[in-house]
């Protein structure tokens, strides 16, 4: 049974409040006031570039959520219209074409929906690694 309260995407405030209130409690002030003096900038901004770093990872996760689910809703019939492009709509067409031996229209937005969603979630990580100052 699916949970009622699970919303995929970027509407999830409380996932972002979470961890903004786990980093709030980690706080070290003067590690946020030599990370700004570093860079040239006052405190505050030194406080969002050392303590957004979880929210940039997390945002990554929920495009990619939302992409899926963009697709997934569009390949039902219940997303975008007919009219709009979607990769989901177009594996969609693409099905009825699949054993007719023209597979290429659904292969190829299939491979170009998993490469996109590959991306963003290889970014997430790439942005994950290069802000953890605990890898460097």
């Amino acid at each position: 049974m699916a949970d009622p309260d699970y919303r995929p995407g970027l509407d999830r405030p409380e996932l972002v409040a979470e961890m903004m209130h786990r980093e709030l409690l980690d706080a070290d002030a003067g590690c946020m006031e030599m990370t700004g003096r570093s860079i040239g900038v006052g405190f505050e901004a030194g406080w969002l570039l050392g303590r957004g770093r979880p929210v940039l990872v997390l945002g990554t996760i929920q495009i990619a959520t939302a992409i899926i689910t963009e697709a997934t809703l569009s390949f039902l019939g219940v997303g975008l219209p007919p009219t709009r492009p979607s990769l989901g709509t177009l594996i969609r067409v693409g099905n009825d074409f699949l054993f007719s031996g023209e597979w290429w229209i659904t292969v190829f937005p299939g491979v170009a929906l998993v490469s996109v969603v590959l991306s963003v979630n290889l970014l997430g990580d790439w942005l994950r690694d290069a802000l953890n100052p605990k890898l460097r």
